[in-house]
């Protein structure tokens, strides 16, 4: 199951990336930064959708941890391939409302068109700073959406962690809890790596205004952070390790 949603989660960032890199890639060609107000929806209906079905993801990952760790003898029989596909597919579709929520709110607001966006791409919390009618409202329905749809899963892994932490002291020999905990340090690093950017580039921008900050932040979160996901899985395998350490050798 863990190399199931690691296929999923890969795809995810392969969409989240390919939301925003091609038309900054075809911007910086072409020294055009135009887009359309139709592609810009599209833009932010497709990194919403890939950013939030990268969360559910992980949250799924952990609860995977969980089982694996806290009840090792019944991890097959409850991770079976339906339960699995299931989770995805869950994911899948709260990620597609969460998207079509945005879309509904940004819908909502008026002149908008001819406008500066401080960003590369379609980012929602530039977004709202763009209308000319009042949208204290909106702006309140997409934090309160973002909030539900971030803060929920975010809470999912940090429960199925505690579950994991506690069940890993109770372990009495050291070597295993080294085994436990070596199984969940590429997910939990990811998951710090993702929280740690959206969250650092969102409250930046909230507290200490900067476009060149702002799309330092995005930059992080949106390729950076996506980049550096199979990465970090990749070091649990010992060829990988093999390899680099051969490497660093060379070097040195």
């Amino acid at each position: 199951p863990m190399y199931f949603f690691l296929c999923n989660l890969s795809l995810a960032d392969i969409g989240f990336i390919s939301t925003t890199v091609p038309k900054m890639a075809v911007g910086i060609l072409t020294h055009s930064r135009v887009i359309s107000y139709g592609g810009c929806l599209i833009q932010l209906s497709f990194f919403i959708l890939f950013a939030c079905m990268d969360d559910m993801l992980l949250t799924v990952m952990a609860y995977d941890r969980f089982v694996a760790i806290c009840h090792p003898l019944h991890y097959s029989a409850t991770m079976n391939p339906r339960l699995c596909c299931f989770l995805v597919l869950m994911s899948f579709f709260i990620s597609l409302l969460d998207s079509q929520l945005h879309n509904l709110v940004v819908l909502q607001f008026t002149c908008f068109k001819d406008v500066n966006i401080s960003n590369f791409f379609c980012d929602p919390s530039q977004l709202l700073h763009l209308a000319c009618s009042d949208t204290i409202t909106n702006n309140i329905v997409m934090y309160f959406v973002g909030a539900i749809f971030g803060g929920v899963p975010l809470a999912g892994i940090v429960g199925s962690y505690y579950k994991i932490v506690s069940s890993i002291l109770r372990v009495p020999s050291i070597g295993g809890k080294y085994k436990a905990l070596s199984t969940c340090v590429s997910h939990l690093s990811v998951v710090c790596l993702f929280y740690g950017t959206a969250i650092g580039g969102y409250l930046g921008s909230a507290l200490l205004p900067s476009p060149r900050k702002d799309v330092v932040a995005s930059v992080m979160y949106t390729v950076v952070t996506p980049m550096l996901n199979p990465f970090i899985y990749s070091l649990r395998n010992r060829d990988i390790k093999s390899a680099l350490w051969r490497l660093y050798s060379r070097t040195i």
